[in-house]
C-alpha cells in the first residue's frame, strides 16, 4: 500500500502584530505548494469565527489561493459553516473554486457549535437547522444551471461548475438529524469520528427513500503526526503550542451540541492522553506507516503557533525521513 499524507492549516497561533501573521499566511501557502511537490494527496483547512487564537476564519479565500498555485493536490474545508453564508453566493463562490481547480476543491457542510459565530454574521441560531436545508437544497439548484424559484422569485446562477453533477461535498454532523439529512438531500454523509450508530440510520434512511450515498469518516485520520528525533523534547518544545489550540477548542463546548474531542484539555499531560497529537521519531513514523492499518499520514505543522522555522523542520523531516523512504519501499 502506498502511504498517503495530507496537510492540516487551520492558522491557530495569532500574533499580536499583522506584520508576523501575514508571515504565517504566506508560509502555510508555501506549505501547501510543498507538500503537493512531496506527493500529498491533500490540503485540508477549517472554518471558525471569532476566535481568540485566529482559527482560521476565511477558509473559501485560503483554499482559492492554494488552488491557483497549484496543480493536483486536493484542497478541501471540514467543515465549512455553510450556514453562516448566503447561499446564492456560496454557489458562485464554490462553483468558481471548482472550476479553476478542475474539480479538485470539495468541503463537508457543518452547522458549527456556537451561538457567537451565528451572532456575528447576522444568523439566529435557533434556525441553524433551517439555514442549513434552505442552503443544500439551494446549492443543489443552482449548480444545474437551470432557473430555479428562490425566495419567491426565479433566479438562474452562474458559471456552472466543471464537477458533475456538482462539486463534491458531504453533510457533516454527529447526530441522527444530520444523517437523515444527508439521505433526504441524496449527499454523502461525514461525520467527524466513526460513528457506527449514525451510519446504520443514515443508510437505514437512504434504503426508506430509495436514495444513494456513501458513509465516511476520518477514523485514525483525526489524529496529528509530528516527527522529531527526540520526541521527549520536542513534547517540551511543542506541548504549549499544542495545548494553546486545544484548550481554546475545549472551551466552545456547548450543552446539547455533539461535537469530536470533548475530554477537557489542561495540561500537557492531558494532551498525551487524549492521543490528537503523536510525536514520533523517524524510523518509530516508518514503522508504524507501514503497517497495515496505515491510511494517511495528517500533518499540523503551524499548529497553535509553532514558530515557522521549527514548523518547516519538521515537515521536511517527514518527507525526507519518512515519506519518501517509505514511498521507495513501495
Amino acid at each position: 500500500m502506498t502511504l498517503s499524507a495530507a496537510l492540516r492549516i487551520n492558522m491557530t497561533g495569532l500574533c499580536d502584530d499583522p506584520a508576523d501573521e501575514a508571515l504565517r499566511y504566506r508560509a502555510a501557502l508555501d506549505m501547501a505548494v510543498y507538500a503537493e511537490e512531496q506527493g500529498f494527496m491533500a490540503v485540508n483547512f477549517e472554518e471558525h469565527h471569532c476566535a481568540d487564537n485566529g482559527w482560521l476564519p476565511a477558509p473559501l479565500t485560503t483554499a482559492a489561493m492554494v488552488v491557483a498555485r497549484t496543480e493536483r493536490i486536493r484542497v478541501s474545508v471540514a467543515a465549512l459553516l455553510v450556514t453562516l453564508y448566503d447561499p446564492i453566493r456560496l454557489a458562485e463562490d464554490v462553483a468558481v473554486l471548482d472550476l479553476v481547480s478542475g474539480g479538485r476543491f470539495s468541503f463537508v457542510a457543518g452547522l458549527g457549535y456556537r451561538p457567537i459565530e451565528y451572532h456575528a454574521t447576522g444568523k439566529r441560531w435557533e434556525d441553524r437547522g433551517k439555514l442549513m436545508d434552505e442552503c443544500l437544497d439551494t446549492l443543489l439548484k443552482a449548480w444545474t444551471g437551470k432557473p430555479f424559484e428562490y425566495r419567491g422569485k426565479t433566479i438562474r446562477v452562474t458559471p456552472v461548475p466543471v464537477s458533475r453533477p456538482h462539486p463534491l461535498f458531504f453533510v457533516g454532523g454527529m447526530s441522527a438529524i444530520a444523517a437523515k439529512r444527508a439521505a433526504r438531500f441524496c449527499l454523502p454523509f461525514y461525520p467527524p469520528m466513526d460513528r457506527p450508530d449514525l451510519k446504520v440510520i443514515y443508510e437505514a434512511e437512504l434504503e426508506r427513500l430509495g436514495h444513494q450515498g456513501f458513509y465516511y469518516s476520518p477514523g485514525e485520520g483525526n489524529t496529528m503526526l509530528v516527527v522529531d528525533e527526540d520526541p521527549d523534547a520536542a513534547w517540551e518544545e511543542l506541548g504549549p503550542y499544542f495545548l494553546r489550540e486545544l484548550s481554546e477548542y475545549s472551551s466552545w463546548k456547548q450543552d446539547g451540541v455533539p461535537r469530536p474531542s470533548e475530554e477537557d484539555v489542561n495540561s500537557v499531560d492531558d494532551l498525551k492522553q487524549q492521543g490528537r497529537f503523536e510525536i514520533l521519531t523517524p524510523a518509530q513514523a516508518r514503522e508504524q506507516l507501514s503497517g497495515a492499518k496505515a491510511e494517511v499520514a495528517v500533518l499540523h505543522p503551524l499548529a497553535g503557533g509553532v514558530p515557522l522555522d521549527r514548523a518547516w523542520y519538521r515537515l521536511r523531516l517527514f518527507c525526507d525521513e519518512v515519506l519518501t523512504p517509505l514511498r521507495q519501499k513501495s
